[in-house]
């Protein structure tokens, strides 16, 4: 197996007979920045992309769309994607870009060469520490999908190269999810928050085997067994535990069912039920839950399922007066002594229109000149608020919503949880990337 995590400065403790195995809120359709955000005799942002599949493609169409943003180098290891970014820069009226396409590493020439504000990495999960390393090294911030880390010293790595050199590595375009849920619970609408139940829910099959989609998420299956995409349900929950701002992880304890499912989806795929994969050991189990508590008490059910068949995820947060129930068909709410009947939900929607976020309600951009957003995630004939935020941050040198000891956090659960079930799921001690800076960082705010 590859190797899992780092056992290292003792923040991952593992019983001395265990046998370790190795290997501010975006779920919203977010609104582009327009040309009078952001005149043209601001200084510009220049940014540089590595990998530019679907995710990046986006990004990029993203980016182009925003006055001011200026777009000198791109690198991509598929010559086709690479001519179709480069034509998309050209037909935006900006200069053509320096391309770089040799090799899988070509990014470190990019950060040596270019000079660049921000590197925007969409690449598959193993290069986006490397990529951000490369950028942080080079003096400029790194802006990475998820995950950003994949081994807790990959998280450490990244903490220690921002308090070195003051460039930071972000989740910067993961948003928050359900600004008006966070609205309310900051607003104390459900009281002190207890526990919460999410996960990342989501039929992927077709997406690991399918070429053109995301094959490489299949060896990570193969590979590793735990939570291995908790990024996306923890964007909604990070802030509302104000987890790293008056709260941690403290431990978690993480099990796995058996697998199997992938295998059998393998021989359907292929229509050969004696194809390779039909018989290749699978680490991931089809099914992990994993319990996660923090310092004060606080609990989260977090669960990864990306290999038997359902609908999209739902979430359930738990508070002292009441309670949220959010899914794809509808939202509900119940509030001790408010909503009308005792014990039975109601619509969150007359609450949720009540409580939007302001950042969200004043948002309100004008339509894109070059039409709709292409690529993974797309549709969008705005520019999403969090690039909005991001170039903002950008000009006004300070961290995106996501800081570099968050979006670290976000992803060394993954980490932690393998080693979890390695160890016959114990409780794994969880690391205070903060280093006990926890207690006074004030709350994650939008502003």
């Amino acid at each position: 197996m590859n190797k899992i995590y780092y056992n290292r400065r003792n923040f991952v403790k593992l019983s001395s007979a265990a046998a370790v195995g190795g290997a501010m809120l975006s779920g919203l359709s977010f609104p582009t920045i327009a040309s009078a955000q952001n005149p043209l005799n601001e200084k510009p942002v220049r940014l540089g992309f590595v990998g530019l599949g679907g995710r990046g493609s986006y990004h990029l169409n993203a980016a182009l769309g925003m006055e001011g943003v200026e777009v000198p180098a791109i690198c991509e290891v598929i010559p086709k994607r690479l001519e179709q970014a480069k034509k998309w820069i050209e037909e935006s009226g900006r200069p053509t870009p320096a391309l770089y396409n040799k090799g899988v590493t070509d990014f470190k020439r990019m950060c040596e060469t270019e000079k660049l504000d921000a590197v925007i990495c969409c690449t598959s999960w193993e290069w986006h520490t490397p990529v951000c390393l490369a950028a942080m090294k080079n003096d400029k911030h790194a802006v990475s999908e998820v995950p950003i880390v994949v081994t807790v010293d990959e998280a450490w790595e990244l903490v220690e190269t921002y308090e070195s050199t003051g460039k930071w590595a972000s989740l910067g375009l993961q948003g928050f999810r359900d600004l008006a849920l966070l609205n309310m619970i900051r607003k104390g609408m459900l009281g002190d928050i207890v526990h919460a139940e999410t996960g990342y829910i989501h039929d992927l099959r077709l997406v690991k085997f399918d070429p053109e989609r995301e094959p490489w998420r299949l060896q990570h299956s193969i590979n590793r067994n735990g939570n291995l995409y908790p990024d996306h349900p923890m964007s909604r929950m990070l802030p509302a535990f104000d987890i790293n701002h008056g709260d941690r992880i403290d431990f978690l304890v993480s099990m796995s069912s058996k697998g199997g499912m992938l295998n059998d989806y393998a021989a359907i795929y292929y229509k050969n039920k004696n194809h390779p994969l039909t018989k290749t050991k699978i680490a991931l189990g089809n099914y992990n839950a994993s319990l996660i508590r923090t310092v004060n008490g606080k609990m989260i059910t977090l669960i990864h399922d990306t290999s038997t068949p359902h609908p999209r995820e739902n979430y359930r947060i738990q508070g002292t007066k009441g309670v949220f129930l959010g899914d794809t068909a509808s939202k509900r709410i119940y509030i001790e002594g408010v909503s009308p009947a005792e014990h039975q939900w109601e619509s969150a929607d007359p609450y949720l229109i009540e409580y939007e976020h302001p950042i969200i309600k004043n948002y309100n951009p004008p339509p894109r000149k070059n039409g709709a957003i292409i690529g993974h995630g797309g549709g969008e004939t705005v520019t999403p608020i969090f690039w909005h935020r991001l170039i903002k941050a950008l000009r006004e040198n300070k961290m995106p919503d996501w800081d570099v000891y968050d979006s670290v956090t976000s992803g060394a659960i993954s980490a932690i949880t393998e080693a979890s079930v390695a160890n016959k799921s114990r409780a794994i001690d969880f690391p205070d990337f903060t280093k006990g800076k926890w207690k006074t960082n004030p709350k994650i705010t939008l502003v």
